[in-house]
């Protein structure tokens, strides 16, 4: 059984979309970040960047005690390889997907989160900041565009590279982008999301709706961390 620590953000998505694909059995332990949840001692032991998602494997492919693992792309690759979906076998194919899955996490998603950042949470609208992110999330729009163009999904069958990245396309009104302009990504998007686990994940979040984000009472604990963060006892 794998153990979820998860909350409905695009990086929360990715695992629940990956959880639903491969049939794998799962429970979700709610990690509500307005509310401090990820500061709590607890989570921190299997998360010390205090950012979900975060997983706890309590029957390991090897056996022995539970393994857990943080950060998104590590828990996908590690899903991946035990239950051996959605990632290739042959040596070529798995490098294109890796490729894939560390362009999205190096790439794609950070610029969009800071896009997301400077247009719609920061108390001050930085015209420059904002121009910034905007303009490199719509250039990581084209590179997934071109792509795209002669392939159904980004690297062979569909793949963990493709669930890495379909949650960070989800919110692309709120990026300043228009999929009309990326003929081939809309495509793909509009495919992915009308597959049945994707439509099952998403409905997993309709759970938390009632406790969305309060960007204003949230804002220290969203984006005021620092190393003091981490170097202040948790209790």
């Amino acid at each position: 059984m794998i153990e979820l620590y998860y909350w409905t953000t695009p990086n929360g998505h990715k695992i629940t979309l990956f959880l639903e694909e491969a049939g794998t059995p799962y429970t979700i332990v709610p990690v509500n970040i307005g509310a401090g949840d990820q500061f709590k001692p607890e989570f921190l032991k299997i998360s010390p960047n205090n950012r979900i998602p975060a997983i706890v494997d309590h029957e390991p492919a090897t056996g022995g005690e539970p393994i857990s693992v943080f950060e998104s792309g590590a828990i996908l690759l590690y899903l991946a390889e035990k239950t051996g979906k959605l990632i290739p076998a042959d040596l070529r194919d798995r490098v294109e997907v890796l490729q894939w899955l560390f362009w999205q996490m190096g790439g794609l998603g950070p610029m969009a989160g800071q896009n997301h950042h400077f247009s719609q949470y920061a108390p001050e609208k930085i015209e420059y900041a904002i121009n910034r992110y905007v303009n490199e999330t719509g250039r990581l729009y084209a590179v997934l565009n071109k792509r795209l163009a002669d392939r159904e999904f980004l690297a062979g069958d569909y793949s963990i590279a493709d669930i890495a990245t379909y949650p960070w396309i989800v919110p692309y009104e709120r990026q300043g982008q228009n999929l009309e302009n990326f003929p081939h990504l809309k495509r793909w998007f509009e495919t992915i999301q009308a597959r049945p686990a994707t439509i099952r994940a998403y409905e997993k979040a309709e759970a938390f709706k009632n406790q969305a984000l309060d960007v204003e009472k949230s804002r220290d604990l969203l984006f005021s961390q620092s190393a003091k963060t981490i170097q202040t006892p948790t209790t």
